[in-house]
Formats: structure tokens, sequence, C-alpha cells
């Protein structure tokens, strides 16, 4: 029973071999997106970055003109 609650000492090539053979089983289970799948995602992520990045201009802009307008009221 002590012997349970200690750290294994099997061999680490045994436990590489056996991580590899999990991830080998694992890959061959993935279901991967066809040709036309990738492309209209990536469309998608396109898309969304390019609306997002124009979100931020504005919101940046917004900010700028609030902090240039604070700092000439406070300056007079």
């Amino acid at each position: 029973m002590a012997a349970e609650v200690g750290p294994k000492k099997d061999n680490w090539i045994e436990n590489t071999r056996a991580y590899l053979g999990d991830i080998r089983s694992e890959m061959k289970r993935v279901t991967w997106p066809n040709r036309q799948q990738v492309q209209s995602t990536t469309v998608v992520v396109i898309l969304s970055v390019f609306i997002f990045a124009l979100y931020f201009k504005i919101v940046d802009q917004l900010i700028q003109e609030t902090v240039v307008r604070a700092d000439a009221y406070l300056v007079k």
C-alpha cells in the first residue's frame, strides 16, 4: 500500500512511447475540416478582424477627442 502512494519509477522511454501512442490514436479520431470549410471560416475571421479594428478605431478617436477637449477646457 505504501508503494502505491510514492512516485512511479517507470522508464521515461516507456512513458514517452505510451504518450506518443495516445496522441496518435487521438489524432486518428479527429474530424478534419475540408477545404471549403477552412476557406469559409477564414473569411469570417478576416472580416471579424476588420470589423473589430474599425470599432476600436472609432472608440479610440472618441476617447482621444474627449481627452483633447477636456484638456483644452482645463487649460482655460
